[in-house]
């Protein structure tokens, strides 16, 4: 409530103002305020039109995209206040000017639509400020309804204090209320950066960062007027995570000394030697950070080699990936036989497992088998069928013994995350192709008396050791988003904004050269006025009698 109530005040009192201003101006010059009322309430109903479409588009979205629509309002939300500081710290001292100025080219033009205009844009922006700051506030807030209790109570007073201010008998030392309000609406939109790196999370627009910080919750326990303060007020989360505090810091501590550096200690038009010092700085702080953070780490899984068993959980053999990124196979070792399976990047497709992202593949293969008897009598095709008779297979017309010729099909799956081995199975089904044996033809049955054969053998990971496989996974990505983050992104946003301050240092450094030009310029112009000789006075090369008149011989 106290956020959106400062929210409503001080966006309130600047469109007050400013109505306040053209409102005299008008007055003053004997002119009629309905064009400008025309363009105010225009402009308001405009604002919360825009607010009510953004929250009504918001809500209609299924969840994680609510979450990003969240982010998106809460970053332009931060982007709009910023330079609404930026921009009243800059143009307060002449914003009555400005506007009667405007004020002044509309009245030339004697349109009324000239004034409305002049009027409903000047309110429009903030009317669209504070809609989009109050709604991102809405949105990170614990209770919505006390949140808008709190900007109506800031808008009703805002109106209040601008028409007193107007009618002057209220006197309000603006200066000091735009710092002040400013300071809290810094730690404001700090806490909005903070939230809304939170949804872009729960969106799945940012992965890197997550990890815990400090746990505030003994510092604002849920319900108790600290978190209302902490979490409410300031957007401060009581499990705050390493992205979120960095963008907190980010911005919080630029913008903040932004407002309260003193103007005589401002640097002036000498101001791009900060710039680009403060560009030095991040420069070489991005670099530090890109030489001193380690890269990350392959995830602990020994060589990669992994025990395979049955499903009786005796263990058959090994499992691991041979290959490049680019040319994986499977290698498999089964009761001392060894076999390769590749796994072609183009057949690979992706799926959760495990609770991991992997590339997975499902490969089916006929393969021989020739370590099995190659003729079988009656009995022994009984007991491989579960002790019955094969279907088409008569005692009396058949008595055996089959020829007997064997082959498995295996259905293999691998799930590989970069290139770490997750999880695999294997599921083999024999078929039996028989023939003699008073048979007239071939006849194929599917066996399971086979399972002496390595090809025959149905296999897996062990679920114990696919979850241990997971969970290293897990913690190598971790751990490479946080090395990502220190030595990726974090020196490119470092390296960015010194960019940005060398080409507003460079542009400074021009205006100053050229100032100093136009000074040396004047200087010498002053100079040069002064050293003329003056057209009165005498010549000193010129003797006494030079300067004598004439005087006429005839007498």
């Amino acid at each position: 409530m106290l956020a959106t109530f400062v929210i409503g005040l001080r966006e309130g009192l600047e469109a007050a103002l400013i109505v306040g201003i053209i409102a005299a101006f008008l007055k003053r010059n004997g002119h009629s305020l309905k064009s400008m009322w025309i363009g105010v309430f225009a402009a308001i109903g405009l604002s919360i039109a825009v607010g009510v479409i953004l929250e009504i588009i918001s809500v209609n979205l299924p969840q994680a995209q609510q979450e990003g629509m969240e982010s998106i309002i809460g970053m332009v939300a931060v982007v709009m206040v910023t330079f609404m500081i930026v921009w009243m710290s800059k143009h307060a001292r002449n914003m009555r000017k400005e506007l009667e100025s405007t004020a002044t080219d509309a009245l030339k033009q004697g349109s009324v639509f000239a004034l409305a205009g002049m009027a409903f844009l000047a309110v429009l922006r903030e009317g669209f400020e504070t809609s989009v700051f109050l709604l991102a506030a809405f949105q990170s807030s614990v209770s919505p309804l006390t949140a808008g209790l709190g900007a109506v109570l800031g808008l009703l007073l805002a109106v209040c204090i601008g028409y007193g201010i107007y009618r002057g008998g209220v006197k309000l030392n603006l200066g000091k209320f735009f710092t002040v309000t400013g300071v809290f609406l810094v730690f404001v939109a700090a806490g909005l950066v903070m939230s809304s790196l939170r949804t872009a999370h729960e969106a799945g627009w940012i992965t890197i960062g997550q990890d815990a910080t400090l746990d505030l919750s003994w510092l604002a326990p849920a319900g108790s007027v600290q978190a209302a303060l902490v979490t409410g007020v300031l957007g401060i989360p009581a499990d705050p995570r390493v992205i979120e505090v960095l963008g907190w810091a980010m911005y919080l501590v630029p913008v903040l000394l932004f407002v309260l550096w003193p103007h005589s200690m401002r640097p002036g038009k000498r101001a791009y030697r900060v710039q680009f010092g403060i560009a030095a700085a991040c420069a070489a702080v991005a670099i530090t950070l890109i030489a001193a953070v380690p890269a990350s780490a392959q995830p602990n899984v020994g060589d990669g080699t992994i025990a395979i068993i049955a499903a009786d959980g005796s263990q058959l053999g090994t499992a691991r990936l041979t290959g490049s990124a680019g040319d994986l196979a499977l290698q498999t070792t089964v009761l001392e036989q060894t076999s390769t399976v590749a796994l072609e990047a183009s057949a690979a497709t992706t799926s959760n497992h495990l609770g991991e992202d992997a590339r997975t593949w499902s490969i089916t293969t006929d393969v021989p088998v020739t370590s099995l008897p190659t003729t079988l009598t009656l009995a022994q095709l009984a007991t491989l069928n579960g002790g019955r008779t094969p279907v088409g297979v008569s005692p009396v017309t058949n008595p055996g013994p089959f020829g007997a010729e064997w082959q498995a099909t295996q259905t293999t799956q691998v799930w590989v995350v970069g290139d770490t081995l997750l999880d695999a199975t294997n599921a083999a089904v024999t078929t039996l192709t028989l023939s003699g044996g008073g048979l007239s033809s071939t006849r194929t049955v599917t066996v399971s008396g086979g399972d002496t054969a390595p090809q025959s053998l149905s296999w897996a990971v062990a679920t114990q050791q696919a979850e241990q496989n997971a969970a290293a996974i897990s913690e190598a990505q971790s751990s490479a988003a946080e090395a990502a983050l220190f030595k990726l992104y974090l020196p490119i946003v470092l390296l960015i904004a010194a960019l940005v301050l060398c080409a507003f240092g460079a542009r400074g450094l021009s205006e100053a050269r050229r100032a100093d030009r136009d000074a040396s310029t004047r200087l010498g112009d002053d100079a040069g006025t002064s050293a003329a000789p003056d057209s009165a006075a005498p010549d000193s090369s010129q003797t006494p009698s030079d300067l004598t008149p004439a005087h006429s011989t005839h007498h």
